[in-house]
């Protein structure tokens, strides 16, 4: 394709092919590969995202849509093709008791600080905020509610979705479900998501939040099936974190209120070990808890870290062999194997809420995340970082682990085989009606 028929694109927003200032299109979050564009474009409008696959599919340019960019390798990156820029898309159409019609760019901070005003929340939200609500619907996107609700593909009440084709379509669970189910947690594969429709429940006003530390791994994981079990608190989380020479492991747990009906801090804190000379209690509103990483990313954006490589990793293990997995990790893992602010979380779920066909994870009744966060001050430590973690898939795979795979793990064409399974056939279908062309991430599902 010449830059002369792009530049004859007709376009809402703004179309960029100068190698300056397309530079930001061709890494990610994860700082690890480079894959330089043929061009970008900041789409102003689902037009826009009509006109550019329309063109790339009458050429045969490779297309891949693009949120904030929150990956780890190369997932959000297209070499000598087209990013489509969506994070402009951000329009709040329409929002009621239950549910919000969204554009795809706007991010979960900008969509919470929206419904928040009617006393709304999405179900599932993300540790971090700033990825777009596009993003994490083409991925999966897990939290600490995931427990309870599932993932945010699992909360998707609707999606409209251009497809490889140039075709603005709508679908649904009941609506064209063949894309829908292709769409969700498909990284783009069959179309990009311009618009969707998520479900909203009640906010509530605070969060109670207890921070538990234990002398052991195991006993982490003991208390958190505990409370799985349970369903005691609304968040559950575990994280690992250096501690001197060794490690501290704590349970990360919170009960969402709104006063005058106020936790009971004893029944909370029941048979999980409290120490309260020890552990920690927080009160914070429902804002301040679900934007806790703010101060985070300040942090390491002034030590410099938030700039630096970022090999994470994410796991799903069967929880039979979480225990034996993770802890033979942490009988070799030092510090510096993780970074100077690196840790590793811990998320316990249960499969019967996860139902989107993409999401592929163990079968097991429940599984873990097992997710490192490391941080690479160099690129030569990023590149063993990136070694170590597929030596962590390949073992996972042969107990019956995947991956969730936003993360820096390098996949072959087998790989992705083993990582579809069954889902391969309905997918491959539907790429095949909704891109012909093969115009959408091209590569996904290919080595990388």
């Amino acid at each position: 394709m010449s830059e002369r028929s792009l530049t004859g694109l007709r376009l809402d927003g703004t179309l960029y092919t100068d190698p300056h200032d397309t530079a930001y299109a061709a890494t990610d979050f994860g700082g690890i590969v480079t894959h330089q564009p043929l061009a970008v474009v900041r789409a102003g409008s689902p037009r826009d995202v009509s006109a550019v696959l329309d063109l790339a599919a009458s050429h045969g340019i490779p297309v891949t849509p693009r949120g904030q960019g929150h990956t780890s390798m190369g997932q959000a990156q297209v070499r000598a093709g087209i990013v489509i820029d969506l994070s402009d898309l951000k329009a709040v159409h329409d929002i009621n008791c239950d549910r919000v019609v969204v554009n795809a760019g706007i991010t979960w901070a900008e969509l919470l600080a929206t419904t928040l005003q009617h006393g709304l929340t999405p179900p599932v939200l993300t540790d971090y905020l700033g990825t777009s609500v596009g993003g994490t619907l083409s991925v999966g996107g897990i939290g600490g509610t995931s427990h309870r609700y599932g993932v945010q593909t699992d909360n998707a009440l609707s999606l409209d979705v251009v497809t490889g084709d140039g075709v603005l379509r709508t679908c649904s669970p009941t609506e064209s479900p063949d894309l829908f189910n292709a769409v969700l947690a498909g990284f783009g594969q069959c179309g990009v998501i311009v618009r969707a429709t998520i479900p909203l429940i009640p906010a509530p006003a605070r969060a109670r939040r207890l921070k538990i530390y234990y002398p052991t791994l195991t006993e982490l994981f003991t208390q958190q099936r505990k409370l799985l079990r349970e369903q005691r608190f609304d968040f559950l989380q575990g994280q690992v974190l250096p501690n001197g020479d060794g490690w501290h492991y704590m349970l990360d747990v919170a009960t969402f209120y709104t006063p005058p009906n106020e936790p009971d801090d004893n029944a909370l804190a029941d048979g999980i070990g409290y120490d309260p000379d020890r552990d920690k209690t927080e009160d914070l509103t429902y804002w301040e808890f679900a934007t806790r990483l703010d101060d985070t990313v300040t942090y390491l954006e002034t030590t410099g870290e938030w700039h630096t490589p970022h090999p994470w990793p994410n796991l799903f293990l069967p929880d039979d062999v979480t225990n034996t997995f993770v802890g033979d990790i942490m009988n070799c893992l030092t510090h510096a194997d993780l970074g100077a602010s690196g840790l590793i979380l811990t998320y316990p779920i249960p499969t019967d809420v996860l139902t989107t066909p993409l999401f592929r994870i163990p079968d097991a009744p429940t599984i873990f995340l097992v997710a490192a966060l490391r941080f690479a001050p160099t690129a030569a430590i990023a590149n063993d970082m990136v070694r170590s973690n597929r030596n962590w898939y390949d073992t996972a795979v042969k107990v019956g682990g995947t991956t969730y795979p936003v993360g820096a793990i390098p996949f072959t064409g087998a790989d992705w085989q083993h990582q579809l399974g069954n889902a391969i056939t309905p997918l491959t279908d539907a790429r095949n009606r909704y891109d012909p062309h093969g115009v959408l991430n091209p590569c996904f599902g290919q080595a990388h």
